[in-house]
């Protein structure tokens, strides 16, 4: 096979182009790549802003490593990136001095090292691996002087804020976004789960001294989601009781079986959005439903107790239920707004019931570790829900804004095609 030269210490070029579901030999890398991309000039649903297109292979750094995709994780972050609101990341790497005129999301997924670039010391090419969805600059000074890492200035999502996510059939990720992937998972179960977990973890456990301990309350929306089914199990791992909400009865058998230990249908309330403005009908009619959901949190518990953490992150339209239903002395935990960026609430109960809303972003190294750790010993389920062809990466995004998309997390196939199914045996 003829080679193009070699590229920072990351193997030869080839002039070949690989089909999706092929590869050449580990080390061999091709000069283009098929790849899901997102360009301005289709900005709008994820259905049209998705296409498939051939794109060059980018180049290696130093310290950074080239993974063949085998299986991506769709999250809702790429929604917004198909959208370009309210970031639009081709612009803003534009401002900044980068070149392509085009994105290449996922933030999550499973693959085989393929190249390094020079100075990699903790993989090697063949391993098989996880994508961390951040990475940062571990020289930046803010981490020198011990600073977590998701919260250095350098800090940025990979596959959103930064380009040539896990949607193509080649990743470009810094050294340390590689984690080892668990051998009793298929990889497009390790594909889906590490954002979602990760996430969850640290939402949690980070902020003490409001975290999940034996007996604590723990109440979760949209449980029936990605990180809603993780946070219902890592509850339960730590001893504390999960109370789901979800948008229909038909999702509480499957968030039972995820360690939750009740579930509230929020379909059967009628407040959410807005906190009215206070001394109106419409405050009257809210303050009377959202005791009416204080109480079905009680009835889901058997007894008179307010959670002690609200795993929040639908946003607008349920943060003002959030702060009122919180224990006094707990914590309101926020990752995300699917339903809206503009949130209010009653500042009343955050001085006079000393409650505590705090947001949270990703995970750092040690997060994620741990949530890998706990699927690898088949602790925690990485909930696979639907798998995607490549070509349906626009699909996925659509069926998560449009509430449709399954239960759990889901994944798109990249590099990997699943095994056939076995022929029927045949009677004697």
């Amino acid at each position: 096979m003829g080679t193009a030269g070699l590229s920072n210490g990351a193997g030869a070029r080839t002039a070949e182009i690989f089909e999706i579901g092929s590869a050449p030999e580990p080390g061999v890398v091709p000069q283009r790549m098929y790849a899901s991309v997102i360009r301005p000039e289709r900005y709008g649903s994820p259905t049209e802003a998705f296409r498939t297109e051939l794109v060059d292979v980018p180049e290696i750094p130093p310290g950074f490593v080239l993974v063949a995709v085998m299986a991506a994780g769709i999250n809702y972050n790429n929604a917004w990136a198909a959208s370009g609101e309210p970031l639009d990341v081709i612009a803003a790497r534009r401002r900044a001095g980068e070149p392509e005129n085009f994105h290449i999301g996922g933030s999550e997924g499973s693959g085989i090292v393929w190249a390094v670039g020079d100075g990699v010391r903790s993989v090697a090419v063949g391993d098989h691996v996880l994508m961390v969805g951040a990475r940062w600059d571990e020289r930046a000074t803010d981490i020198r002087f011990g600073r977590d890492p998701m919260m250095s200035d350098s800090q940025k999502t990979w596959g959103y804020e930064l380009n040539y996510g896990s949607f193509a059939q080649y990743a470009l990720v810094a050294e340390f976004q590689c984690l080892p992937k668990p051998a009793n998972l298929s990889w497009e179960a390790a594909a889906c789960f590490l954002l979602t977990a990760a996430t969850a973890y640290r939402q949690l456990t980070r902020w003490a001294p409001n975290r999940v301990e034996p007996g604590s309350v723990v109440l979760v929306w949209g449980a029936s989601g990605g990180l809603g089914s993780m946070a219902c199990q890592l509850v339960d791992l730590f001893g504390g009781r999960a109370v789901a909400v979800v948008s229909g009865a038909a999702k509480a058998e499957y968030c039972l079986a995820n360690g939750a230990v009740g579930v509230i249908d929020r379909s059967e309330f009628r407040h959410w959005g807005r906190l009215p403005e206070p001394g109106t009908a419409a405050a009257a009619e809210w303050a009377t439903e959202v005791r009416r959901f204080g109480r079905a949190v009680w009835d889901v518990l058997g007894e008179k107790r307010s959670p002690d953490i609200v795993f929040e992150h639908p946003g607008g339209d349920t943060l003002p239920t959030s702060v009122y239903v919180c224990d006094t002395g707990g914590m309101v935990v926020l990752c995300g707004a699917t339903s809206g960026f503009v949130g209010t609430l009653d500042l009343r109960l955050l001085w006079m019931r000393q409650k505590r809303l705090q947001g949270s972003h990703f995970a750092n190294l040690t997060d994620c570790m741990a949530v890998v750790e706990l699927a690898a010993m088949g602790r925690l389920d990485p909930c696979l829900g639907r798998v995607y062809p490549f070509d349906e990466v626009g699909r996925a995004h659509q069926d998560m804004v449009d509430g449709v998309h399954a239960y759990g997390n889901s994944a798109v196939l990249v590099g990997h095609r699943p095994a056939p199914a076995a022929e029927p045996a045949v009677p004697r």
